[in-house]
């Protein structure tokens, strides 16, 4: 398999494995649990920045109207308060991927990983807060914020048993 195919096959199936992350989570009151932050992660790590690609793919067919996302699809997705979570996860990618970039490195693959998180919740914690309370008109920003960084012990676990897999995976492909 020459290296542009093998790039769009993984991209595919990391595309596909965040989309089955979505449907696999535990409610809670503003930012559902899921696995998404766990396969974009790994993207980052298996593919290095492309993974970011593997995201943004996701996002496009979801905001086309494929209902992808924890809470659905369509183009009014945008306006939903976790939408900046996933703008943050394809950000989130490419970190996670230029730090990481086919090292087999265990520290760094977990500072790659953990460094990815930073943008996602920067990035999501902020859209949530900007259209919670600007367009929904919800001013409670301590909920919110409470809300949003709940998954955060869980997201740090998975980076570190993304680094873990992926550092497996690497290994096993680089030998």
């Amino acid at each position: 398999m020459t290296g542009k195919t093998k790039s769009l096959v993984l991209i595919s199936f990391f595309t596909a494995l965040t989309a089955v992350g979505a449907f696999i989570r535990i409610p809670t009151p503003l930012c559902p649990v899921t696995l998404q932050i766990l396969f974009t992660t790994l993207s980052g790590v298996i593919l290095g920045s492309k993974g970011a690609v593997s995201v943004i793919v996701y996002i496009i067919l979801g905001l086309v109207g494929f209902p992808l996302f924890s809470g659905g699809g369509g183009i009014g997705y945008i306006l939903h308060p976790t939408f900046g979570f996933l703008v943050g996860m394809a950000v989130g990618a490419y970190v996670t991927g230029r730090i990481c970039s086919g090292n087999i490195d265990s520290k760094r693959l977990i500072i790659g990983c953990i460094c990815g998180l930073v943008p996602i919740y920067t990035i999501g914690t902020m859209y949530c807060l900007l259209i919670s309370c600007v367009y929904l008109k919800n001013a409670q920003a301590a909920i919110i914020i409470h809300s949003c960084l709940l998954p955060l012990p869980k997201d740090v676990l998975f980076c570190v048993f993304a680094a873990y897999i992926g550092r497996k995976i690497l290994r096993h492909h680089l030998t």
